[in-house]
């Protein structure tokens, strides 16, 4: 799937299934609980904390698709072409930081 297909194909479900956006406060509130989510399983996962018995099922696949249906929702109502967004945001690295990593010591 592209990210066209996936922003029309969130579109639809909305339209579907969930009546409306949530306003673009709202939803930058869900995208922050769900990256939270993200977070609690990575830090379990890679990290030093331990898993309670209630986040020993969940799934970071899962989650990071409820980020990504969040941030499509969020692009879809406010006019942002994720492609196109996307595209700019990679040329954008490229010309700022074409070798920068490659010089940081820190990464070697």
């Amino acid at each position: 799937m592209t990210l066209e297909q996936a922003q029309v194909t969130v579109d639809n479900w909305i339209k579907n299934h969930g009546v409306r956006y949530f306003n673009e406060l709202t939803n930058m509130a869900i995208l922050t609980e769900e990256v939270g989510e993200v977070a609690r399983i990575i830090s379990r996962k890679y990290g030093e904390q331990s898993f309670k018995d209630s986040d020993k099922n969940k799934d970071l696949a899962d989650e990071l698709a409820d980020v990504l249906f969040v941030l499509i929702c969020l692009a879809n109502q406010t006019g942002v072409d994720l492609t196109k967004a996307l595209e700019k945001n990679i040329q954008k690295k490229t010309s700022r930081d074409s070798d920068r990593h490659q010089n940081n010591e820190k990464l070697k």
